[in-house]
């Protein structure tokens, strides 16, 4: 009787071994796929973040040259495409604490969110 009693403990640690194996396997790869997501979404925002600070560059040269043939003067095209820009900046810098914070700050807490949902409808699947 004691003999059985030795080989169930020796299962018992094998199985406890097999499952703690497992278990650092799973989360090995749990980590790589949270990693490889993050790195997935940094590269995916800088890539737009560049393309739309480059537009909107571009864009700010455009209408400043179609202001200068307006005005048929390019100090006033780009004197007026400056204003404009001081006068969104003084908005910006007296609506932030109300408004504009708001609105960065629900955008990140979503975007958490529906990631976070995400993984768990993954999990779930496997």
């Amino acid at each position: 009787m004691e003999e059985k009693k030795e080989k169930s403990l020796e299962d018992l640690f094998g199985q406890a071994r097999t499952y703690l194996d497992t278990r650092v396997e799973y989360t090995r790869l749990f980590l790589i796929k949270r990693g490889s997501k993050l790195f997935a979404d940094i590269v995916t925002t800088s890539i737009v973040a560049i393309c739309f600070t480059l537009a909107f560059i571009l864009g700010s040269v455009t209408l400043a040259l179609f202001l200068s043939t307006i005005f048929h003067s390019y100090t006033a095209g780009f004197g007026c495409v400056s204003l404009i820009y001081l006068l969104m900046a003084v908005i910006v810098f007296l609506t932030k604490d109300n408004f504009i914070e708001k609105i960065i700050v629900n955008f990140i807490i979503r975007k958490y969110f529906k990631k976070l949902e995400e993984d768990e409808e993954d999990e779930q699947k496997v």
